[in-house]
């Protein structure tokens, strides 16, 4: 075989992301055996984008065995990848039958009910066909992304761990990002992992193996009596053997797994995979419902194989530096459950899962431990559970009830655990972010953070600020202070504030779209803390806004006392008008007159540099309680990050401002704020103006005060 050193100059060039941001650059991934798990494997990295490599020992890449259970856990996961295993010929359980070794009925468990209680079916499937089918998948060039790339008669010498290379016997040398372990009971990956091959401990049994075509089996006579359901699995049980049986490939094989003591087929042989013969199999199950032993009888013999079961102490670890074992190489199991390739192929989509495409070659290592850590406890627990149910029978009973540990076995999809686990990984390795209601869907993005908490600001934003500037009474404005820790600078009995609406577009957080908000303003405000200390700034009691995704952040985020209502706002060159309303109610007009440009530039007061608010969230079931309640201060202006740049403005002494109260009927949840609003006093307007400008601040340095 030629050389399979890959070339770098290989490697995909970056696409983009549906969010517009440029993809990283695929791992190279290796994966060393091209099994059930690792077909599995490289299905979901081509998926996610990564180039990857499979290196089969064996001449064909062909799937030794006869038949396999898909139960749901496994199943769900194949029909995300777009292969459900009715396709291949996969038949669904209907019915599980328990008979003695005589043949006398223990049970009958009719299946179509339960298995309502799982999103998906419960199959059998013939191994070659379901590794026919993943192949393909992995390796065809339809489907989405790279196709990876199989080099069979590849066997494995040797995996360093630290710098992701795999040394074939050829002497060929394969660098990589990332190297999977898929390679079976007989790993040689696993001693990159753990320093040895792990130690193999034989469970004391072996297991016939052989398929019969349907057709032939109903030929023997009095067949028909243990083959009446055509989706039924059946076995027959003797203390310390049983035999399993149960169709695959549309109905049309039934395959036989027949475990028994190791001795009486195995001798002293250390081969774990040979061929037996037809007397072997009659001989160890002397005895046994003869309905049973005539159909065996039509096995082909050179069709039978025996199949030594090897167990292995758990590994403390199935990860190293940047390689990762799945399946058999990290956890064989034994067959009573039928839970071994399901198993393999949740490791593999746990995997595919982790390594999303956005991952970089420096994130390997702890990616792994993430997969170790979604994977482990569960893979261990079901391994254990397949142990204890090949005990053999005490008293003429079965140790452990094969149905008890059914609802942990099928009622998990590792897509689904593995995603949401990936996703708090992320979130916990970006900047603190705000968490937001409802929290289940992840970091909600607003104009403080994308979904990873990364900034939103762009510094493209615009937007049009009409003010109106008045003199006011102190003694009315200070009854919208929520405590007595607020009061105005002045001991004047009159005060300035202002009514400002604001049109903010270009927004990145609202893909380019915008909003407009409205409020009150109050001049010259300090708040006295505790200790004695003040903080001066510009008082918000209210702000309106006519879109709630901002309503929703700035509430949460920022404690501002933000409320719906929808604002009409008509620019013309020389006027700015906006009327204010609630469901076609209006109930505030804002009118500016007579602008014209000037060249003079805005002064602004130091203490409008900072907003403050007053957060508080009542408690639930408590009235007059509050969750919190404290005081904010916001960053605006010249203390904000990103401070708006003006582009022109406009002034004017023509300026009004009034509100109708309307009554409860008319604006039911807003009348209570309105009406005050109405009440205000406005003694003269200092100075109206319309200023237009770039740069939105997204108010993150906004901080408790105490």
């Amino acid at each position: 075989m030629g050389s399979i050193n890959e070339s770098k100059n290989d490697i995909m060039q970056p696409e983009f992301t549906k969010s517009g941001l440029p993809r990283q650059t695929p791992l190279n991934v290796i994966i060393v055996g091209a099994g059930i798990g690792g077909l599995t494997a490289a299905i979901g990295l081509r998926r996610n984008g990564h180039k990857v490599t499979l290196l089969e020992q064996s001449r064909f890449a062909n799937e030794t065995g006869a038949a396999i259970h898909l139960c749901p856990n496994a199943n769900g996961l194949l029909r995300h990848y777009g292969m459900p295993p009715e396709d291949f010929g996969a038949v669904t359980v209907h019915s599980v039958k328990d008979y003695t070794s005589k043949g006398n009925v223990i049970k009958k468990i009719d299946m179509t009910e339960s298995s309502k209680l799982w999103q998906n079916p419960w199959q059998l499937s013939h191994r070659v066909r379901l590794h026919e089918t993943l192949k393909k998948t992995a390796t065809s060039p339809d489907g989405i992304g790279t196709p990876a790339t199989l080099h069979v008669s590849s066997r494995v010498a040797a995996v360093d761990p630290q710098s992701a290379t795999v040394t074939l016997e050829n002497g060929d040398i394969i660098q990589a990002d990332l190297v999977v372990g898929a390679d079976g009971l007989r790993s040689v990956t696993r001693k990159a992992v753990v320093g040895h091959s792990g130690k193999l401990i034989p469970s004391g049994k072996a297991a016939f193996r052989f398929l019969i075509p349907r057709e032939a089996a109903l030929s023997v006579a009095g067949s028909s009596a243990i083959m009446e359901e055509s989706n039924q699995l059946s076995m027959w049980f003797l203390s310390d053997r049983r035999v399993v049986m149960y169709p695959c490939n549309d109905n049309e094989l039934l395959n036989f797994v027949c475990i028994h003591p190791e001795h009486e087929s195995q001798g002293s042989s250390e081969e774990w995979n040979k061929n037996a013969t037809l007397d072997q199999v009659l001989k160890v199950y002397e005895g046994f419902d003869p309905r049973l032993l005539n159909v065996i009888r039509v096995a082909d013999p050179e069709s039978i194989k025996v199949w030594k079961l090897i167990d292995m102490e758990n590994l403390p670890t199935w990860i190293n530096g940047k390689v990762g074992l799945l399946g058999d190489a990290a956890h064989p199991f034994l067959p009573h459950q039928g839970q071994g390739g399901g198993v393999a192929i949740e490791d593999a989509v746990a995997l595919a899962v982790v390594f999303s495409g956005d991952t970089t070659p420096e994130e390997v290592p702890e990616r792994l431990k993430l997969y170790e850590k979604v994977r482990f406890e569960r893979a261990h627990a079901i391994q254990e559970f397949s142990r204890q149910a090949g005990a053999d029978f005490v008293d003429g009973k079965p140790r452990l009830d094969l149905m008890k540990y059914v609802p942990y076995n099928f009622g998990h999809d590792e897509y689904h655990n593995s995603t949401k686990v990936l996703a708090n990984w992320k979130i916990s390795r970006s900047k603190p972010v705000y968490q937001r209601m409802p929290l289940v869907f992840g970091v909600t993005p607003g104009p403080r953070q994308d979904s990873l908490g990364h900034s939103q600001v762009s510094g493209e934003e615009k937007f049009v600020t009409a003010t109106i500037k008045f003199r006011s009474s102190r003694t009315f404005l200070q009854n919208l202070f929520p405590s007595e820790s607020f009061k105005f600078k002045s001991p004047a009995t009159v005060v300035t504030a202002s009514f400002r609406s604001t049109t903010v577009s270009n927004m990145n957080w609202l893909g380019g779209r915008g909003y407009n908000h409205f409020g009150l303003y109050l001049h010259d405000v300090l708040y006295t803390k505790r200790d004695g200390s003040v903080v001066d700034g510009t008082y918000l009691p209210i702000l309106f806004e006519n879109l709630t995704d901002p309503i929703l952040s700035g509430r949460d985020e920022l404690g501002m006392p933000k409320v719906y209502c929808d604002l009409d706002i008509q620019r013309q060159q020389s006027s700015y008008t906006l009327k204010a309303s609630w469901q076609a109610q209006t109930f505030g007009t804002f009118v500016i007159e007579d602008l014209h440009t000037t060249d003079t530039k805005e002064e602004v007061a130091s203490s409008d540099a900072r907003i403050l608010v007053y957060k508080y969230s009542p408690a639930v079931g408590k009235r007059g309680t509050a969750d919190c309640e404290y005081p904010v201060v916001v960053h605006h202006g010249a203390d904000a990050e990103l401070k708006p740049q003006t582009t022109t403005r406009q002034v004017s002494s023509s300026a009004s401002i009034s509100f109708e109260s309307l009554d409860t009927g008319r604006i039911p949840t807003l009348h209570h704020i309105v009406s005050k609003l109405a009440e205000i006093p406005i003694y003269s307007v200092i100075e109206a103006s319309v200023v237009n400008g770039s740069g939105v601040p997204d108010l993150i340095s906004a901080e408790r005060i105490e």
